[in-house]
């Protein structure tokens, strides 16, 4: 029998909550260790959708990047999406696991998946948390097989990420060969980026006046928060399915960017 206490143990043998960064709150956020887990459901966030996925396909344990609770909670009165999806979850029994920026500062975590999707080379974490642990940290850097011209870069983007649309800076003369990346929000890593001779910078959620800060030395490419991140379920179930074979690890059907684009 494998149990919610086991499932975490896992995943945070996988990735220490103690590599999380202070303003988290990854791990087990609703539900009992020791309760016996009927299967889990991969996810990017959790809503109320993803709860009631979870119940019609019978799994009880809930597995997301995103912590549900974050800002912490004072009540519990349904006033909001995150009050109405942690009763949702509780009323039906299932628990909810977050696996955030522990996942994200490890060298074979979210960043590494994206890496591995655009086929760098050389991977090395941007910036280590530690300079013993040159393993562990933010973001990564690599080497594209072969330089790409601004335009064909921005390109190959969106092929991989299925993007509809790129944020990005002035295409510079220089081709794009070594790479600097971050899932999410990593716009604090661009001095990191440009200190570490990246042609580009590809991340999320950058602010207007932070694209000024290339000043011409690097090409940023803000693909979207969820788009940079929308392979972590597929790691996830990676790692799921190798550790517990004959357990039911299914990657959820319901997408959850809250952001939509008009094309």
């Amino acid at each position: 029998m494998i149990t919610i206490g086991d499932i975490a143990a896992y995943l945070e043998d996988l990735a220490p909550l103690a590599w999380q960064e202070d303003y988290d709150n990854a791990g087990l956020l609703i539900g009992n260790v020791t309760a016996p887990c009927t299967g889990c459901l991969i996810t990017l966030d959790v809503t109320e959708e993803i709860v009631a996925e979870a119940a019609t396909k019978g799994l009880n344990l809930i597995v997301a990047h995103h912590p549900l609770i974050f800002r912490g909670l004072k009540r519990l009165t349904g006033s909001n999406y995150v009050e109405r999806t942690v009763l949702a979850a509780i009323r039906k029994g299932i628990a909810v696991y977050a696996i955030h920026t522990n996942l994200d500062n490890i060298s074979e975590g979210v960043n590494a998946m994206i890496g591995e999707r655009l086929g760098l080379q050389e991977l090395e974490i941007l910036r280590p948390k530690q300079p013993d642990r040159p393993d562990i940290g933010a973001g990564m850097i690599g080497y594209l097989p072969e330089a790409l011209a601004g335009k064909d870069f921005l390109q190959k983007l969106k092929s991989t990420f299925a993007v509809d649309c790129i944020r990005h800076t002035r295409l510079l003369e220089q081709p794009v060969r070594k790479v600097a990346f971050c899932g999410g929000a990593g716009s604090f890593l661009l001095p990191d980026a440009i200190r570490a001779g990246a042609d580009a910078f590809v991340t999320g959620d950058f602010k207007y006046h932070e694209f000024f800060d290339a000043d011409g030395r690097i090409l940023i490419a803000d693909i979207g928060h969820y788009e940079s991140e929308q392979f972590t379920t597929q790691l996830l179930h990676r790692f799921l399915s190798q550790k517990f074979p004959n357990f039911a690890v299914r990657l959820a059907e319901t997408y959850t960017n809250p952001i939509k684009y008009f094309t």
